[in-house]
C-alpha cells in the first residue's frame, strides 16, 4: 500500500535523510522517501499495517529530529 502526506517546514535535506532512516526501521514500512525539495513523505507499507500507528511514530520522528517539522495527514 503506498501513501503520500505533506511535511511543513521541512528544514535540511540531512534532517529528511534521518527521518527516511528512522521510519524505515518501523514495523510495517517497507520503503520510505521524504523529499525535502517537495516536502512530501511517500510511504510503501505491507498490507493490514495499522497506519495509524504509523503515522503517530513517523510524526515523533519527525518532531525529534526537527521540532518545527510537522506531518500532515
Amino acid at each position: 500500500m503506498k501513501k503520500k502526506y505533506k511535511i511543513e517546514n521541512l528544514g535540511c535535506p540531512s534532517c529528511a535523510s534521518k527521518m527516511e532512516d528512522k521510519i524505515k526501521k518501523l514495523d510495517g514500512v517497507k520503503d520510505v522517501n521524504i523529499s525535502f525539495i517537495s516536502q512530501k513523505m511517500k510511504l510503501d507499507l505491507d498490507d493490514g499495517v495499522d497506519i495509524d500507528y504509523i503515522l503517530e511514530e513517523s510524526s515523533k520522528i519527525i518532531k525529534s529530529i526537527e521540532y518545527d517539522a510537522k506531518l500532515v495527514y
